[in-house]
């Protein structure tokens, strides 16, 4: 299957941020409601081979969450944030912390933003704001960019399979 979207991903050396970008071909009320359904938000995010479980999700403002993703051996990596605001169907502020980090405090904040493309399309620009270069560096150097394009081909097949 060629993929005619691509995810961009930006992280500009000497910023504390990465910049993703990827355009789906879907309207904004549908990509936006994959983000904060939580039956939809399981058939897409996280990388291919992985099994997603969420123990907490409340898309709201002020709300949290928490999922845990299970590789095939059993490993789990679970991931938590707070909600800081939904503003649907234009935009999610939320923080963002991997618990599997040796030391915590790695909590970047993350603005999702859903544009409405001419053609119903979507374009959505997720900025991730870390509290160093060195959080945002050791982001880049831990393969994200993989889970990142596994979950946004997902979601692109998600979509298409919802509008049939």
């Amino acid at each position: 299957m060629t993929k005619h979207n691509q995810t961009k991903i930006t992280a500009e050396p000497g910023k504390q941020e990465i910049v993703i970008t990827r355009e789906f071909d879907a309207p904004r009320e549908l990509v936006f409601k994959a983000f904060t359904h939580p039956e939809l938000l399981v058939q897409w995010l996280g990388p291919r081979g992985l099994t997603m479980k969420l123990e907490t999700f409340e898309p709201r403002n002020g709300g949290s969450w928490r999922y845990i993703h299970t590789d095939q051996d059993g490993n789990e990596y679970g991931f938590r944030g707070v909600i800081h605001e939904v503003a649907a169907p234009e935009r999610i502020i939320q923080t963002f912390e991997f618990e599997g980090l040796p030391e915590k405090g790695h909590v970047t904040l993350e603005t999702a933003r859903f544009e409405a493309l001419s053609g119903d399309r979507t374009k959505v620009t997720l900025q991730s704001v870390f509290q160093s270069v060195a959080d945002r560096d050791g982001m880049v150097q831990s393969g994200m960019e993989r889970g990142v394009n596994d979950s946004h081909d997902r979601l692109d097949e998600l979509v298409e399979k919802l509008q049939k």
